[in-house]
């Protein structure tokens, strides 16, 4: 390779985390599409009745009480853990059946029926309709959270953003240490190219 080829071939390098800082800036800057991929989808809650008394003994550092459209939850926080209990027996309840996701979470979507449209497949806590949005369910803390094929993408311009091109975290750190220093070397010499001409 000669020497021409060869400054074309690094000048092209130099240029590509500069054009992925540049594009996704861009994106970044005009945010198309951030509202419905980032959009909260909450549990849909109902009036409450009266709360269980809960014993003096129990070391919970919090408690919270809610009504969806399953009944009356009751959520306690113990060993800085959240955790679903009973309200009548007070006993764990670990994981929700398939029969309360499905109502749970058709009860939430049933807000925004063109992007969620219906529940597809439930595989324990995570749910996917048939628009190919991906729900899951932290029973525990009763709340839900939702990711799209729209939210993945922008996810990928973040990564390319700052350079996490590989996916591996050790190697993503050398190509942003990289990718700095080939976009200052380019600013350097377009600032002395610059002023040699003006000489």
């Amino acid at each position: 390779m000669n020497k021409k080829k060869l400054h074309k071939t690094l000048g092209l390098i130099m240029l590509l985390p500069f054009i992925a800082w540049a594009v996704t800036g861009v994106f970044f800057f005009v945010k198309p599409g951030y509202q419905a991929a980032y959009a909260s989808l909450s549990v849909k809650t109902y009036a409450l009745g009266p709360m269980p008394q809960l014993s003096a003994k129990q070391d919970w550092s919090e408690v919270r009480w809610i009504r969806s459209v399953l009944g009356p939850h009751l959520l306690v926080k113990h060993e800085e853990k959240w955790q679903q209990r009973d309200p009548q027996t007070l006993q764990i309840d670990a994981q929700p059946s398939e029969q309360q996701t499905r109502r749970l979470v058709n009860d939430a979507i049933a807000q925004d029926q063109p992007r969620y449209g219906h529940i597809q497949s439930i595989d324990g806590q995570q749910v996917i309709t048939d628009t190919g949005i991906k729900i899951s369910l932290n029973w525990s803390q009763m709340r839900l959270q939702q990711s799209g094929q729209d939210t993945d993408f922008i996810n990928q311009m973040y990564k390319i953003h700052y350079l996490q091109w590989t996916g591996i975290k050790a190697l993503d750190k050398v190509l942003g240490v990289l990718g700095l220093g080939l976009v200052f070397i380019l600013a350097m010499l377009g600032l002395t190219m610059t002023f040699r001409r003006k000489k």
